[in-house]
């Protein structure tokens, strides 16, 4: 395959592009940063720069790179997490408006395939609308351009909704970790969230699988065997790193300082990978979070 990854340099998409690289395909990697061209290019990848707003410049990259398969991984994001509302003003604007300039790139440039990294929490299938909700409104948008271009024969067309990412490549875990080192990161009395998440590789490991055998058309939930509450993470977590146990809160006190933190922390969705393990033949290799865990630590708590 000959595969263009929009958002190569980001939390996935320099493990995908490295995965890619190792199973024999050839890979051209977008990024809007030159200072991060020798990076991807060491991983054995092509790069282009351009900036996904700018439909000529992105078009012109699709273009020269001639893909038969196109993934969509733009995002914005603070390295250390998103904390507010605002820190997804930027990954809103892609996903809305990078989404249709890639896709109709993609599909002027004749690629057979569209995969699309999504945000479980999010979605629109497993959230109702909510007015004032940007976020959910852009992540619904991206989905249903993926799904309507699909659906009226442009391009084969996949949706992937990822649980939360994980893992020591991933620059937010490792920010959790330091905070949790530092007891800076407390836990909520009564938290009984269920947050579907994800080994960073195990989404790459999925999103290499739906290349080839996704169906067009669809959309997987990729997530973990089990869903936990953000207090079981910061716990295990303080445990696996040998660090003094958490403080605890009550449910007010998070929900006054980080709204947008405690709606997200605090969602109950325990997805399934089943329709994922069927049709895309994938088994996450860290099923749980303790396996990822001990793969991160090297042992158990």
């Amino acid at each position: 395959m000959n595969v263009f990854v929009a958002g190569g340099s980001g939390t996935i998409g320099r493990p995908l592009v490295r995965a890619l690289v190792d199973t024999g395909h050839q890979v051209t990697a977008l990024t809007r940063s030159a200072a991060k061209t020798d990076e991807l290019r060491a991983l054995g990848a092509s790069v282009a720069v351009a900036d996904a707003l700018d439909r000529d410049a992105l078009a012109a990259a699709v273009r020269n790179a001639r893909p038969t398969h196109v993934i969509h991984q733009l995002t914005a994001l603070p390295r250390d997490g998103v904390r507010r509302e605002g820190d997804l003003v930027a990954t809103n604007r892609l996903r809305i408006e990078g989404t249709r300039h890639l896709l109709d790139a993609a599909i002027a440039a004749g690629a057979r395939r569209f995969v699309a990294g999504s945000f479980a929490i999010l979605s629109p299938r497993h959230l109702p609308p909510s007015p004032g909700d940007d976020a959910a409104a852009a992540v619904r948008s991206m989905e249903d351009q993926v799904l309507e271009a699909t659906r009226r024969g442009a391009i084969e067309g996949i949706v992937l909704r990822y649980g939360l990412f994980y893992g020591l490549g991933t620059p937010s875990t490792v920010a959790m970790i330091d905070m949790i080192r530092k007891r800076r990161l407390p836990v909520v009395r009564g938290d009984a969230g269920e947050l579907p998440l994800i080994h960073v590789d195990d989404a790459v490991s999925a999103t290499i699988h739906a290349l080839e055998l996704g169906r067009p058309g669809a959309a997987y939930d990729i997530v973990d065997d089990e869903a936990v509450s953000m207090t079981t993470i910061v716990r295990s977590i303080a445990d696996y790193t040998g660090s003094r146990p958490p403080h605890s809160v009550p449910a007010w006190l998070p929900r006054l300082i980080a709204p947008y933190l405690s709606r997200v922390t605090s969602v109950r969705m325990p997805l399934s990978n089943a329709r994922a393990k069927t049709e895309l033949e994938w088994r996450p290799a860290y099923p749980t979070l303790r396996d990822g865990l001990v793969q991160m630590f090297g042992r158990a708590a």
